[in-house]
Formats: C-alpha cells, structure tokens, sequence
C-alpha cells in the first residue's frame, strides 16, 4: 500500500454536544464528545479505538481526568458509563433488579461527572472500536515491494486481545487524548471493573514506567486481582475460601443460615464468615482425610449451619462447596436459582429435574438488554452518533481468544496484577488505590482482594494511600441504589485525599 493510500484513509466522524447538570448546588456546563482515537503502528493507522468524554467547559480549572473501561475481557465501557459514573444512566430498582423493557434512561445523581472530567474507553473488538480491516488486509495483499517507509503492517484480527497488547493500545489512547485535548497538566485517575481493575492494577504500573502518565489514583471495581484463584480443583483450597464469606453472607441475606439477622444488616456480620474461612475451612480443605473424623464431622456442621446448605449436601461434597453449585442448591427446594454475580437476585429454574441448571443466571444474562439498549439510546439518540456499526456490548469472541503474550515456560503459571499495583505504589509515593466490591459476587469474591490486601506487606503510609470497602450488591453492586449512593460519598473523599 502507498503513502498516499494510506494518508487518504480518513477516520469515522466524531460528534459533539453541549449539556450541563446541576451538582453541589452550582450548574456545571460540559461538553460531550463521542469519537475515535486511531492508533498507529510503525506511525500507521491500524485500528480505531472509540471512546465518550465528559469535559467540563472551564478551563481555568484543573480538573482530574478519569480513563474508565470495563473488563471481560472483551466488554465495552457501557457497564460504568450507563450504571454508576456517567451523568445518565439506566434504571434499576432500588436493590438492583432490572425493570420491565425497555429499559429506561435516567438523570444520574450519583455521576463523578461533579468532581472529575470522564472518559469511557472501549477497547478494540467491543463498543464501535475496531481495526482499520481494509487498510491492514490490502497490507498483505498488495504490499510487495518489501518499502517499509511505504506500507502499513497488517494487523490481525484478534492482535489487540492479549495482555500486554491491550496495556499498549489504551496507554497509546490515553497519550494521544491528553495530546489531542491538551490535557497533560491535569491530575490523573483510572477506573476499571472485574477484569478492568486487573487491568487497572497492572497499567498503573505500566502506565507511569513506560507510557510516562502518572497517576494519582488508580479505582478497581470488583477486581479479579490474581488470575490463579478465579479457578479450583480438587487440589487446592484458596479460590473455596475466598469465595466462602460470600456464600454465608448469601445465606444471611436470605435468611437461610442458622443465624437469622435483618437482611438489611448483612453487612454488619461478614466477619464470622471470614473468620471461618480463614481458620476451620481452610484447614479441612488443606488437609482432606488427614484431618481428625471427629473434627472433621464438627466442621462439615458448622459449614452447614453457616451457609444454609443442608447436612447431607455438604458431606456429599466433603466440605468443598462450589460457588456456582451453591448457587443453585440454596433454595433448590423453591426451584430458585441464585445469580452468580450478584446472589441477592434470583430468578425460577426452568428445568428443576435436571441434573444440571440450564436456565438463564438473572445477573448478567438478565441485564444485557439493559445496558444494550441504554448505551444506544445514549448514543444514537442522545449524542446523535450516526454509524451502522453495531455496538458490541461483550465480545464472547475477544475472551475465547484472549492470549499471553509474552515467553512463558509451561510451569510459570502464576499471572497476577498485585505485584505491579505494590510496584505502581513505591515507584509513586502520591498515587492512592481504592477497591471496592459488592459482598454477594460469587465471580470475583471481595474476600479474595481484602486477603491479598493484607499480603502486600505495605508499609504504614502506603496502607494510608489503599483504600478497601465492602458493599450490598454483586459484581455491579452500583445497581444498588443504596450502594452506588455510598459508593459516591467514597469515591469523593478517595478524590479529595488523592490531590
């Protein structure tokens, strides 16, 4: 391909509009910006990453920038951008259930949009970021005269679905915002949800060390922050256990345990849960048949009482009960089934004679046509952005695909984001973490990131800069009107201490 085919490519349209919400008492006047960013390689078009920024008209303030994308991987911003942070957003009820169709749009009161500038990223394959196909495919057909200077290297279709790839393009789109809106000598922050906060605990190193962006806070929402305890066998117990607290503050809330409690005041008792996942728990999974019978029999009664699971079902198990079979089990006796990322919903089980649940989880599956329609609406009606490509919610095909790239030997099977989130906090002694969960998410449990917070070996005034908090609701407790309230009056303070 030559230079001047490749000078003529021309990226999608951007849109634009002017709005303004009242906040604190004062009428805050913003402009919206829905756009694509192009990222280059070899300083070539190959790929055009779309976004939404929130920016406040007054310049003479310096405002924080938030960068916010979600996880999968492979699912677009629109899960923060329409639930919690941006100034609109769909419509729930108050402890999180999705309403009857269609969906509904709504003003947000509880949007960061107040106190710090925005900018939802969809990472290529998801929303309406892709790679730029007709330039990269005449790359390989027509490019043969081997003049470097001249062509465009080809880029895969799945090229940006890897780790260390995805890190370079959203830092590449981050160093080309700031350029493009002269936005350098503003305070920085990320926010990423479930796979987003791995991410977002791994770019803020990488970020600050090979991009050059600091950071003054980094925000991980519902984290899966070591890769190795989302998975379990018969051989190791930590994944059980972490998810443990969970399951006995599932039972809490729905009055199945033997401890019966205001299910409003669950909160106020994860700490048994945790205790005993930590001390009994842990120590019958560790030591299967080793243990003594009788100790044995006084653990396997106490895990039943706990997490209202009968007697039977749990010796069956030895004790091991898997967060997905729980799941279902807990109130089998009703044909309900509990939603794996956020347990408090339930929804009928189609086919209770079946060995195996085969009915739709009232969590994720259940809200996708929320956020679908929500996030177009937004677009195409409110921000008027006039494009037939279709806005992929969640590419089923960047997660089945998403790879490591980068030398491993077949026993280094260890991929976690603490370390570089330890290594972002001592490279910057100014930068401040915040993490936050819901209590009833069986997919990235919140007991799971508290035990690690306490295995960073962090010093007094970097315990100060980590902030950690619990609350009602699942893996998108923001669904929550209570939460995403409380949440809010966090994240202000995380904010205020952070700059």
């Amino acid at each position: 391909m030559s230079k001047e085919e490749v000078d003529s490519y021309e990226k999608p349209k951007g849109y634009e509009i002017n709005s303004e919400l009242t906040a604190d008492g004062s009428v805050l006047k913003y402009q919206v910006k829905a756009d694509w960013i192009v990222l280059q390689k070899n300083e070539k078009p190959v790929a055009e990453m779309f976004h939404v920024a929130y920016l406040a008209e007054d310049s003479n303030v310096k405002r924080p920038v938030t960068f916010v994308f979600n996880g999968g991987p492979g699912a677009a911003s629109a899960y923060l951008h329409m639930g919690a942070l941006g100034p609109q957003r769909v419509e729930f009820s108050d402890k999180g259930v999705p309403l009857a169709p269609p969906a509904k749009v709504v003003q947000n009161d509880e949007t960061w949009l107040s106190f710090t500038d925005l900018v939802f990223i969809d990472p290529i394959g998801s929303g309406f970021s892709r790679i730029i196909k007709d330039l990269s495919q005449k790359s390989k057909d027509e490019d043969k005269d081997d003049k470097a200077s001249d062509s465009v290297e080809a880029v895969e279709k799945d090229e940006f679905w890897a780790l260390n790839r995805d890190l370079e393009s959203l830092g590449e789109f981050m160093s080309r915002f700031l350029s493009v809106h002269k936005l350098w000598d503003r305070p920085i922050f990320i926010a990423g949800e479930s796979y987003g906060g791995y991410r977002a605990a791994k770019f803020s190193r990488y970020l600050q060390e090979d991009v050059g962006i600091g950071l003054n806070g980094a925000i991980m929402i519902s984290p899966a922050l070591e890769l190795s305890l989302l998975d379990s066998s018969d051989y190791d117990n930590l994944m059980l256990s972490d998810a443990f607290p969970s399951l006995v503050a599932t039972a809490l809330y729905h009055q199945r345990s033997s401890t019966k409690i205001n299910p409003d005041e669950t909160l106020k008792h994860l700490q048994p849960g945790e205790d005993f996942a930590m001390g009994d728990y842990l120590s019958l999974n560790s030591k299967g048949t080793l243990i003594d019978p009788s100790k044995r029999q006084q653990i396997l009664n106490e895990i039943s009482a706990l997490t209202g699971l009968s007697q039977d079902y749990v010796k069956r198990c030895h004790g091991r009960i898997d967060p997905f079979l729980f799941a279902r089990e807990l109130m089998r006796d009703q044909d309900v089934y509990c939603g794996i990322y956020d347990t408090s919903l339930t929804s009928s089980d189609p086919y209770p004679d079946r060995p195996q649940f085969e009915g739709a989880d009232p969590t994720l599956a259940g809200i996708d046509r929320v956020f679908t329609r929500g996030i177009n609406y937004q677009l195409r009606h409110t921000l008027k952005v006039d494009i037939e490509r279709e806005y992929r919610l969640l590419s089923y095909e960047a997660f089945v695909k998403w790879r490591i790239d980068e030398e491993r030997h077949v026993f280094e099977t260890h991929l976690g984001a603490t370390d570089d989130l330890r290594y972002a906090m001592a490279l910057n002694p100014h930068m401040n973490s915040f993490i936050a969960h819901g209590a009833f998410d069986l997919v990235t449990p919140y007991f799971s990131s508290k035990r690690l917070t306490h295995l960073m070996k962090l010093k007094e005034d970097q315990q100060k800069r980590l902030d950690f908090e619990v609350y009602f609701g699942g893996h998108m407790f923001y669904a929550w009107k209570s939460s995403r309230v409380k949440f809010l009056e966090d994240i202000k303070k995380f904010y205020k201490k952070s700059l």
